[in-house]
């Protein structure tokens, strides 16, 4: 399968809000190995799973003891009638065999449908440390946006389109959210059909080693190399290997930038949107320029100045972010 039509099955799915598609076990269990120490002594909610198919749910209910949780819930969604939740205590051994596993699942009956937005929902969630699932494609802005509101602490899968979200990119810049480690492709559908899917990544506000690794620069910059932009101290890179180590200026680089970010090495400044593949040019500067130019402004995601780009035809088929380097 292309990444074309790869990203195609992802649209698809938002334009349908078909939103049932199930994270494989190894790939939980590929990230989540990272984040053992966040763990311990927890209360773990899984609110976008369900939970009888739920590969989250089963990997904290499997390793439960190993990881010290201090409490596992899962909410099951219903779309027109009450629902349920599965819940796992370190109090509560069910078949007496000295040790906290899946068989100690306890099926509580509930009386909402347990949307993420339901009331019942939310109480759990304020008594929740972390929570960890995969959340409905068509809905996350307001999935993040409730996790920053009741101050939760995550780890969730989406699309890396994401970042380019004016409500996303900004607490990405503001280093509330950040993305890290794998990146799984392969999704199970509701029917059981595996769907395939690009650049889609974990977003997190748990604190990680990888988080404050610098990012190693071997190049050095020469003017003959770089497309530099008009009016301004700024090149455009079209791969994070190529950002110099000796650019004092602004950089713009594309978003997959962002896996690889530490901020005590990079300031965020902004974002680039721009549609795919638009050239944008600067001289001569004509009236037809002028009003791509307020066509592009409209269209733009973000509220910083939009640069342009000097005497030459440049193509810009994706977004770019505006970062600088804070050790020179």
């Amino acid at each position: 399968m292309t990444k074309k039509s790869s990203n195609a099955n992802l649209r698809k799915a938002n334009k349908a809000k078909n939103d049932e598609f199930y994270t494989q076990l190894s790939d939980i269990e590929k990230e989540l190995g990272h984040y053992k120490i966040h763990f311990k002594d927890k209360t773990i909610f899984c609110n976008c799973d369900d939970p009888a198919e739920s590969n989250f749910f089963k990997y904290f209910a499997l390793n439960f003891e190993h990881l010290g949780l201090k409490k596992l819930t899962a909410t099951h969604f219903e779309i027109e009638k009450p629902s349920y939740k599965l819940e796992i205590t370190r109090w509560l051994d069910l078949n007496h065999d000295w040790k906290i596993d899946l068989k100690d699942t306890k099926k509580i009956k509930l009386k909402q449908n347990w949307d993420f937005r339901s009331e019942e929902c939310i109480e759990l969630l304020k008594e929740s440390d972390i929570v960890v699932t995969n959340p409905p494609f068509s809905l996350f802005r307001e999935f993040i946006a409730q996790l920053m509101e009741y101050n939760k602490k995550f780890l969730i899968i989406w699309n890396q389109n994401a970042l380019t979200y004016k409500e996303i990119f900004k607490i990405i810049k503001e280093n509330k959210i950040w993305l890290w480690y794998t990146f799984p492709k392969d999704f199970k559908e509701a029917n059981w059909n595996m769907k395939k899917f690009w650049n889609i990544a974990w977003y997190t506000n748990l604190e990680i080693q990888k988080r404050h690794e610098d990012l190693i620069l071997y190049k050095t910059y020469k003017l003959t190399e770089y497309q530099k932009y008009y009016n301004l101290d700024a090149i455009n890179i079209n791969k994070v290997k190529d950002i110099p180590m000796d650019y004092k200026g602004d950089i713009w680089v594309p978003i997959t930038f962002l896996d690889k970010y530490n901020p005590e090495q990079f300031e965020i400044i902004g974002l680039w949107i721009s549609s795919s593949w638009i050239e944008i040019w600067v001289r001569p500067y004509t009236s037809e320029h002028k009003k791509y130019r307020k066509e592009i402004q409209k269209r733009a995601a973000v509220d910083w100045d939009l640069y342009m780009i000097k005497d030459w035809i440049v193509e810009v088929p994706y977004a770019r972010v505006i970062i600088k380097n804070k050790k020179l």
